[in-house]
């Protein structure tokens, strides 16, 4: 029982992280109804982004951690400027964002090996490794902060999309952008906002993931999980992209545990055939005429 609850201690920690990318995906799906694959390279920026803040600039942690979410919400909103506006100005099809999403994720990637290099960098430490320690259980003081920082933000822009009126806007444009312009409401402004929402997740998601692991040009690929986790809890739902992240961490964490971590991956694309197959729109997804 023991080894079962420090699983998912463990669990609830990546998972949460999970939840923090899944929620970009799922903005972004919502307003444009199309699937931002270079959110990975958003992710991996900011990764960088604290780390240089930290190890190099020497800043204080507060400062280096926003400073890294600003740098990302900057970086998704020129990524929809430049390769996502003149499509939609053109009212192209949505093969051709997916498109142009995944030629901007592969050109990030290998900007930053072209400039910064290859080579894995290790955030410096900025919190005690000592663990907490709950009866038989230890709660890493690194999971600990990651958990509350993900449920804080997570938090926010629930609050933010459900309780303000530029949150109802979103919510009145993800239901029917058309309807929304002639009401008097600016989409592109409201498409600029969500990019820089998911970005700043992005951001924060990055400088946890790295602190926790090491950061290196390909660490945008673990969005992969995210957007299983966004398509299991149904793209375009908030609330189901943050459960969906939960299970799919805490999944990860017992198969990992119990089995090998080699059925990790195994498990996680075989979770999203089979929600493709049996339940495209997912566990709180809604029905749409196009899916990407």
């Amino acid at each position: 029982m023991t080894q079962f609850l420090q699983q998912m201690i463990n669990g609830l920690s990546i998972g949460s992280v999970y939840a923090l990318m899944a929620v970009g995906y799922s903005l972004v799906y919502s307003i444009m109804n199309f699937s931002n694959f270079a959110h990975g390279g958003v992710i991996m920026l900011g990764a960088y982004f604290g780390f240089y803040f930290l190890a190099v600039f020497k800043w204080p942690f507060v400062f280096a951690f926003f400073g890294a979410a600003l740098g990302s919400t900057v970086l998704a909103v020129l990524l929809e400027r430049v390769a996502y506006k003149p499509l939609r100005m053109r009212n192209a099809p949505f093969l051709y964002f997916i498109i142009s999403a995944m030629g901007a994720s592969i050109l990030i990637e290998n900007f930053v090996i072209a400039t910064i290099g290859p080579t894995f960098k290790t955030y410096p430490q900025v919190l005690s490794r000592e663990p907490f320690q709950i009866g038989a259980l230890f709660v890493g003081r690194l999971d600990t902060m990651i958990f509350v920082t993900s449920a804080v933000c997570l938090a926010l822009l629930v609050y933010f999309i459900d309780f303000t009126k530029v949150g109802k806007a979103i919510r009145a444009t993800a239901f029917n952008a058309r309807v929304s312009a002639l009401m008097g409401i600016n989409t592109d402004m409201i498409i600029i906002l969500v990019f820089a929402v998911g970005g700043f997740l992005a951001g924060v998601a990055g400088v946890l993931f790295g602190m926790k692991y090491t950061v290196y040009p390909q660490i945008g690929a673990v969005t992969i999980k995210s957007f299983i986790a966004a398509v299991f809890g149904g793209l375009g739902s908030l609330p189901g992209a943050v459960i969906g992240s939960v299970i799919l961490g805490l999944l990860e964490t017992l198969i990992s545990g119990y089995f090998s971590s080699q059925f990790r991956d195994l498990i996680s694309f075989s979770l999203l055939i089979i929600i493709l197959v049996f339940r495209p729109i997912g566990l709180m997804g809604k029905p749409s005429e196009e899916k990407a």
